[in-house]
């Protein structure tokens, strides 16, 4: 029982600010999303993705990103979600892009 070999809990970035995880899975959505002009900052409110105009919120979302991506000291599993072409809320787009970022910087992709 919560054991982290069962991958039952989730944490944000204020659950694991401080801590050094061994291994971390951080799971990608389309709030942060890589595009062609760079990146983009947006939020789900109600029933669909409003973009982040505030300077000072834009900083609190990449600094929410940059937490989660840092905890891990032996290896860490990004997953980037395959979108749905028939959910306007999980838009191909939304993550395709930020997929192909991650995989011409390095990332290596498992199947």
């Amino acid at each position: 029982m919560r054991s982290s070999y069962y991958l039952e809990d989730a944490a944000t970035e204020f659950h694991v600010q401080g801590l050094e995880l061994d291994w971390a899975c951080v799971v990608w959505d389309g709030d942060f999303r890589h595009s062609e002009h760079g990146w983009q900052h947006w939020s789900f409110r109600g029933n669909r993705w409003q973009r982040i105009r505030s300077a000072e919120r834009q900083r609190y979302l990449k600094n929410a990103y940059r937490v989660l991506l840092t905890r891990a000291r032996q290896g860490m599993v990004i997953v980037v979600p395959r979108g749905d072409g028939e959910d306007p809320t999980r838009s191909c787009e939304y993550y395709d892009s930020t997929f192909e970022y991650l995989r011409s910087v390095g990332l290596q992709v498992m199947q």
